[in-house]
């Protein structure tokens, strides 16, 4: 029997895409319509902006830790989380979660390395481009990590948090974020990080001047895999 998936929530674009993924692409392990049970816990998006503005990482592990205990408590053998900047609170988080997770950039640093990219744009919040959390996880893997300029990543920011995490997706807006990926990869990068959960609403390879690693994907197929026992989590 499938495992029961456990997302906690941040964003609801970013949420979405992820529960819609492992619902419609969990056919293809288990069946026609099938799919892992999977259960999803959302505070509000407020508190952890609150939390994000004053740069309180703490207070954003016990969001998540809250989300992960409700989720334990109904069942879940594993979380996910799909949003990627509240992952620079992990350390506060893996010590002290009642259940694994997998790790959004972990997950998409294997698919880089299997796809043998070298050199990743790193696109998402402001938060996120300017923390640790892809350098340091693709560093590991021997991969470069090159963040876009200031003014592009303020854009970018503004972009996300005042239209994508709306549900606004404006022509302008995906012209701009085009544009900030055609000079990264003028800078020599080989593909690009998808690192919001929203921007694969907008962008992908039909339209990016480089590969996508789109990391809401990617984390929902990990998440597929390891509930029908393919792939194993983060250990705590």
């Amino acid at each position: 029997m499938a495992q029961h998936i456990g997302i906690v929530g941040c964003s609801a674009e970013g949420a979405a895409l992820c529960y819609r993924t492992i619902c419609v692409e969990g056919a293809r392990l288990l069946g026609p319509h099938a799919h892992p049970e999977v259960s999803i816990n959302t505070p509000s998006l407020a508190d952890y902006v609150a939390c994000l503005e004053r740069n309180d990482l703490a207070g954003v592990g016990a969001l998540m830790l809250a989300s992960a205990h409700k989720l334990a408590q109904i069942g879940a053998d594993f979380l996910i989380c799909p949003d990627n900047t509240i992952h620079q609170a992990f350390a506060h988080v893996a010590p002290r979660s009642p259940l694994p997770w997998l790790h959004i950039a972990e997950v998409l640093a294997d698919e880089a390395v299997a796809r043998e990219f070298r050199r990743l744009a790193l696109t998402g919040t402001r938060w996120l481009v300017d923390s640790a959390v892809y350098p340091d996880v693709l560093a590991a893997r021997g991969l470069a990590c090159v963040r876009p300029d200031v003014a592009a990543r303020d854009e970018i920011d503004r972009i996300i948090m005042d239209e994508l995490v709306c549900g606004t997706f404006k022509p302008e807006a995906t012209a701009f974020i085009l544009g900030a990926i055609e000079r990264l990869r003028g800078a020599g990068c080989d593909a690009v990080i998808l690192g919001c959960t929203e921007l694969p609403l907008i962008i992908d390879d039909t339209n990016s001047p480089l590969p996508t690693l789109d990391s809401t994907r990617l984390l929902a197929r990990a998440a597929l895999r390891r509930a029908v026992g393919a792939a194993p989590t983060i250990p705590m």
